[in-house]
């Protein structure tokens, strides 16, 4: 059932992350290793697989969890590397990586909200029977 709400928020999510992976092409925070761009591709992987996984609504939760950590962690290597940027930052160049992790946390959240709900409503109608 991909027309349900909480498919709606996923998709918001990953669709933070495909905007973190373009603009976070100049972010350097280990040397060479492309940090924000495997975490930023793995994000939609699970965001995507959290979708298409709509019958099982546990694994669905298990998999929002997973994405909401690497979320969390990516908002702290972003902040890491603001701070650390030679010469401070010009807002409207830098500065915008940081918020599409945390759109996506709070999409995330709002989704693992309907997830419950349908949970509990699947539970309450099988009561009945």
């Amino acid at each position: 059932m991909l027309q349900r709400i909480q498919t709606i928020w996923i998709f918001l999510a990953v669709l933070a992350a495909v905007f973190l992976f373009i603009t976070g092409q100049d972010v350097v925070v280990f040397g060479n290793i492309p940090v924000i761009d495997i975490a930023s591709s793995v994000l939609v992987l699970v965001g995507l697989l959290s979708v298409f996984s709509f019958k099982n609504r546990k694994r669905q939760i298990l998999l929002n969890k997973i994405s909401i950590i690497i979320n969390a962690l990516l908002i702290g290597v972003l902040i890491y590397w603001l701070l650390n940027l030679p010469g401070g930052i010009q807002i409207p160049e830098k500065g915008i990586e940081p918020v599409f992790p945390l759109i996506a946390i709070i999409c995330l959240f709002i989704s693992n909200i309907f997830i419950r709900k349908d949970e509990r409503l699947v539970k309450s109608v099988d009561r009945l029977r």
